[in-house]
């Protein structure tokens, strides 16, 4: 009674006390699952629960309660055989059998005892295994993750078996997943836009802009895109619409423009002459213009040709031209209207950010949305691409995980080598105890029937 409450004492000096159990001492989560079908008995489809650490603790004792009374009964069996031997000879088979199992059972409960704590507490060499080379052990065992479970061969199996390419682009292409990462997406560049210094970023795009821009030689393309205009005759179309503009300004303008004509006028000619003569002028004009308008081979429309074509090659090909293009650009770049419209630009980009920020509109996304859910319906159906990209990923996970795998097997050795070597032994003992009990189980059996096929040989020789 004395050796259990010191054993509780210890425990709870450790954490190790079921009920003061701190939860970084904890075995297992008590809501930790695994997949279908590794557990017997569970049932298909659904998610067994794995046991928690107090079940587990139930559970150990209870098979440590089985594996003891075998034991006993055992002891019995072969003290009241042993004793009714002289009387009953045939129960030399029941206390040879019994005597063997006493002896099967007492060295496998030595064994299984010896792993986790010195049996009856006494100083035997190589018992407590575990509690005295706990360090070792952790050093062995992360040594044989870092060897056998993180090398690059296993990790790039395993990694191209779990299919993550299709898995993801599975997962995309369904439209309640590509909203959410589309609306993700937008809402993370909405926050990184509006947390951006305005001063710097203003800045950083006026120098952007200027820089580009006076990298450009603007003449030249100017003059390129001129040509490309010309070379389908759509600067006559322009030539048309300009002439349409005069027609229509002189049409409506027509008292403005007799007015302007008198009073340009000599004195001395009279009001008929100066009348007689404005209307001359009105009709040639508005012949000129309709001529213009009616033939592609008026003078005047070829003449505006041979100009325009004259002019492209002058932004082209001229020095003094290209020169006074780049002092123009030069003026309008260095002007403080750069640094209002930088500033402008912005502003409107973080106002609406901010916006969206604060409230996402899921409609504005739906470009987004779709784009993605099409990217993963075009993976599903290239399944050369999807080998490509699980390939790739297993090769660049692989590589990284197996240059970082000596830090793993470090940190399984520095965390078992932190832990108390009671609340060691309790873990590892709460792991696989309850399978040791069944090696006594089996032990106190085993040795039986050997005991008895032993004592049968030796009888009938």
């Amino acid at each position: 009674m004395r050796r259990d409450e010191g054993s509780s004492a210890r425990r709870a000096a450790y954490g190790l006390d079921y009920n003061s159990v701190a939860p970084e001492h904890t075995l297992e989560a008590t809501t930790t699952t695994i997949p279908a079908g590794t557990v017997s008995g569970a049932a298909p489809g659904k998610p067994a629960a794995v046991m928690d650490e107090a079940a587990r603790r139930a559970q150990l004792a209870r098979m440590k309660r089985v594996a003891s009374g075998l034991l006993v009964l055992a002891l019995l069996v072969f003290l009241g055989a042993r004793m009714l031997e002289p009387a009953h000879p045939w129960l030399g088979f029941v206390r040879a059998t019994a005597e063997a199992s006493l002896v099967g059972g007492l060295a496998d409960w030595f064994a299984a005892t010896a792993l986790f704590r010195r049996p009856l507490g006494l100083p035997i060499p190589h018992t407590a295994i575990i509690p005295t080379q706990k360090d070792r052990i952790g050093r062995v065992l992360g040594a044989f993750v870092e060897k056998h479970f993180l090398s690059r061969e296993v990790l790039a199996a395993k990694l191209a078996g779990l299919r993550v390419s299709e898995r993801a682009a599975r997962w995309i292409a369904r439209p309640e997943n590509s909203a959410r990462v589309a609306t993700q997406v937008a809402v993370a560049v909405a926050k990184t836009i509006e947390a951006l210094p305005q001063g710097e970023v203003t800045e950083l795009i006026r120098r952007g802009a200027v820089a580009r821009l006076q990298a450009v030689r603007v003449a030249p393309i100017l003059g390129n895109v001129l040509s490309v205009v010309a070379a389908d005759e759509r600067h006559q179309e322009l030539l048309d619409e300009a002439i349409t503009l005069v027609a229509r300004a002189v049409a409506e303008n027509q008292e403005m423009l007799r007015e302007s004509f008198r009073e340009g006028a000599p004195w001395w000619m009279p009001g008929v002459v100066d009348e007689a003569l404005y209307r001359r002028i009105m009709v040639a004009l508005d012949t000129l213009l309709r001529d213009v308008r009616a033939d592609p081979a008026h003078p005047l429309r070829l003449r505006f040709d041979a100009a325009t074509r004259g002019f492209i090659e002058r932004l082209k090909h001229s020095p003094e031209v290209i020169a006074r293009a780049e002092a123009l650009k030069r003026d309008v770049l260095d002007d403080a209207l750069m640094d209002g419209l930088s500033a402008a630009l912005w502003e409107r980009v973080r106002q609406a950010a901010a916006r969206y920020g604060a409230e996402p509109d899921g409609t504005g996304l739906e470009p987004l949305e779709r784009g993605l859910a099409t990217l993963g319906e075009s993976l599903l159906a290239n399944e050369a691409l999807l080998a490509e990209l699980d390939g790739f990923l297993a090769g660049q996970v692989s590589a990284l995980l197996e240059e970082h795998r000596h830090e793993v097997g470090e940190l399984i050795a520095d965390t078992v080598r932190t832990w108390p070597p009671e609340l060691a032994s309790e873990r590892l003992e709460l792991a696989v105890g309850r399978d040791l009990q069944f090696i006594r189980l089996n032990g106190t059996l085993v040795g039986g029937l050997a005991g008895l096929a032993i004592y049968t040989f030796m009888t009938l020789w």
